[in-house]
């Protein structure tokens, strides 16, 4: 199956707080989209890793991405290693992404900017024909940093304001992340993700202030972008 736009991120969720409205708006707009989780979040406080796989399959209907996969590397301990960075490499080489979205490349949580770095050197080696993987040599056109988690600026922001509510859902079917057991509620056992959902939704408002609309996610690329018309450019500068 080939698709149009790949999102790699390391645990399942994190494809949904950061760019699962875009990743939704272009599968309406007619896209073939994946997603490729590299761990299961198996060391994670809730739930388990067989829960957050269901999860993810359900959060995958809602986006309406075509393929979703887990390459089922160590959570916590992704790293810069031949064999990580290969297996990522031949799923490109499978699927044929045009456009790659990865987790922005600094961060707090080191799975983040190690997957940042595993993802963007397996898109180079997928493109080099001598190199020792299985598949046809193929590299994706365009590689976009989700901005997310870190609250950079963003090169460029999509608006979401149509796909939020269904954003919304897709994040919430992770129920044994973002809603607490009884136990927990009851002793009062809160952790770092019990307001990650609302902050994202605050992160997309933020960025909607940017461009003018009331939802956006926001993205970040490294090359210089084009513009061929600069009287239409949609957002106000005064």
């Amino acid at each position: 199956m080939k698709i149009d736009l790949l999102a790699i991120a390391a645990h399942p969720d994190d494809v949904e707080l950061t760019c699962g409205g875009t990743v939704l708006k272009m599968a309406q707009e007619g896209y073939r989209t994946g997603i490729l989780d590299l761990t299961k979040g198996e060391t994670g406080t809730r739930g388990t890793p067989e829960t957050r796989l269901r999860e993810a399959a359900r959060a995958a209907k809602i986006l309406k991405v075509s393929v979703r996969r887990n390459l089922g590397l160590p959570d916590a301990r992704l790293e810069m290693r031949e064999d990580y960075k290969m297996a990522i490499a031949e799923v490109i080489r499978e699927l044929q992404p045009k456009t790659v979205i990865l987790p922005y490349w600094e961060g707090r949580h080191p799975d983040h900017y190690n997957a940042a770095k595993l993802g963007y050197e397996a898109c180079f080696v997928a493109g080099l024909k001598n190199y020792p993987l299985s598949g046809r040599a193929f590299r994706p056109f365009k590689i976009l940093y989700a901005a997310a988690y870190e609250n950079a600026r963003p090169t460029f922001c999509v608006d979401i304001s149509k796909q939020f509510e269904r954003r919304r859902r897709a994040i919430l079917a992770y129920k044994s992340q973002f809603e607490p057991p009884d136990k927990d509620r009851k002793s009062k056992v809160y952790l770092p993700l019990d307001e990650l959902e609302a902050r994202m939704n605050l992160t997309a408002t933020a960025y909607g202030r940017m461009i003018g609309v009331k939802y956006a996610e926001g993205f970040i690329v490294k090359e210089v972008m084009r513009v061929d018309d600069v009287v239409r450019m949609p957002v106000r500068s005064i």
